[in-house]
């Protein structure tokens, strides 16, 4: 049975590392017949969380706030799987992809208990640093993250040793990698 796959994309650069394990990931995961929908935050309109506390009263646009997190707003609620791709800046997630996904809030706001929709989450990254040290911060965050929203972990791929927007290119392993984590979302 195919999945509903949301990509939240929160590299600024079109055709850097990070988009170039989203493409692989996406033909992996369109092959094996799941529904991908991606969306590149760099490019919309999203404002941070005011912490207003005030939304899910309307499910369809929950937030108080009018801007482009109504477009993967029902997406997100549909989606069986998240991934969240990101460069890693200073080890963690990028400031666009970590400003949606707080935004995400006010879905759970619209569950009398605050719970988020249960779903599978995928964390694709690409960094300058290529050791497990490097990438423990993010981990750490990934796994808490998960944890505490009961989401189940379907995968990770670090792409370390990228700095160049495109660097991951020469690097046929971890695009590997990317399109096989996306053929196996079954």
């Amino acid at each position: 049975m195919s999945k509903k796959i949301v990509i939240l994309n929160g590299s600024p650069r079109p055709n850097g590392n990070t988009a170039a394990l989203i493409e692989q990931f996406t033909k992996g995961a369109e092959q094996n017949g799941n529904q991908v929908v991606r969306f590149d935050l760099q490019r919309m309109n999203i404002h941070g969380c005011l912490g207003c506390c005030k939304g899910g009263k309307n499910p369809s646009a929950p937030c108080v706030q009018n801007d482009d997190m109504n477009k993967i707003y029902p997406h997100y609620v549909d989606a069986d799987l998240i991934v969240l791709a990101s460069p890693m800046y200073y080890w963690g997630i990028s400031g666009q992809l970590k400003i949606a996904f707080d935004r995400l809030f006010a879905v759970a706001e619209c569950d009398a208990n605050y719970q988020n929709p249960v779903k599978g989450c995928i964390l694709l990254m690409a960094a300058e640093g290529d050791t497990e040290e490097n990438f423990e911060p993010v981990r750490h965050f990934y796994h808490s993250l998960l944890k505490n929203l009961g989401w189940k972990d379907c995968g990770i791929v670090y792409a370390g040793g990228n700095m160049d927007a495109g660097a991951v290119l020469q690097k046929p392993q971890q695009l590997q990698a990317a399109f096989d984590l996306g053929q196996s979302i079954q």
